[in-house]
């Protein structure tokens, strides 16, 4: 049986993910910080609830301790929690605006990685997707032909790109894991205004990180058609 820990997972794409992941088999813990609307989540996918703020190391070392008493050990981990930060003129960002986005997309992934990666390791074959996205990708940003190109989210992007590096950074040193980076595309979520594919098309490529196997890659960015430009 596999486990599998994710932040986020109270609503959209990580509810997306538990859901898809509990029909192929695994054991999903549905992580999130609202008590209310994550033990709903839970309850609707038959799975099980914890309590976690990716910004608070207490909330998250916390969770770490609660997973360990129940589940004694984790295979895959899903970091996707995340925020898309404050949109509008450049010239209104503060340096406490970039602070806020980074603290949850990308020393989020720090501190979960961290906390969880003691309970990865008694796991044969260890797994950590980090949700990231094409905002993140200098090559795609830069692409006319990429929809990526035709936004300017300056927050957001850098925050992903530093999930981006982490990502192929971890890969290279946590030898004995498989970390890959997924992005979801352009999904109908409440990030997009509801523009772009579906929910469950921007599952593909988390979904297919968290069930690959021994021999699967790692330090790669995919989406749901393959990998993609850094």
């Amino acid at each position: 049986m596999t486990t599998t820990f994710i932040t986020g997972a109270n609503k959209s794409l990580g509810l997306e993910t538990a859901r898809r992941l509990i029909e192929a088999g695994h054991t999903v813990v549905v992580g999130a910080r609202d008590p209310e609307r994550g033990r709903a989540a839970a309850a609707s996918l038959g799975a099980r609830f914890v309590q976690i703020d990716v910004t608070d190391d207490a909330s998250v070392e916390a969770a770490a301790a609660d997973v360990a008493a129940h589940e004694g050990a984790i295979d895959v981990l899903v970091n996707n929690a995340g925020v898309l930060g404050r949109v509008g003129p450049v010239e209104d960002y503060t340096g406490a605006d970039m602070s806020a986005v980074l603290d949850v997309n990308v020393v989020g992934v720090v501190r979960v990685t961290h906390a969880f990666l003691p309970l990865l390791r008694k796991s044969s074959h260890p797994v950590i997707v980090n949700v990231s996205s094409g905002m993140g990708s200098f090559s795609m940003t830069q692409d006319p032909a990429r929809v990526e190109s035709r936004y300017a989210l300056p927050l957001y992007a850098a925050s992903k790109a530093a999930v981006t590096m982490l990502t192929t950074q971890y890969a290279r040193e946590l030898k004995d894991v498989k970390v890959n980076a997924a992005d979801p595309g352009q999904t109908a979520t409440d990030f997009t205004g509801g523009i772009g594919h579906s929910v469950a098309e921007g599952a593909e490529s988390i979904v297919a990180l968290a069930t690959i196997g021994p021999d699967g890659p790692t330090g790669q960015l995919i989406d749901r058609c393959g990998t993609l430009p850094w």
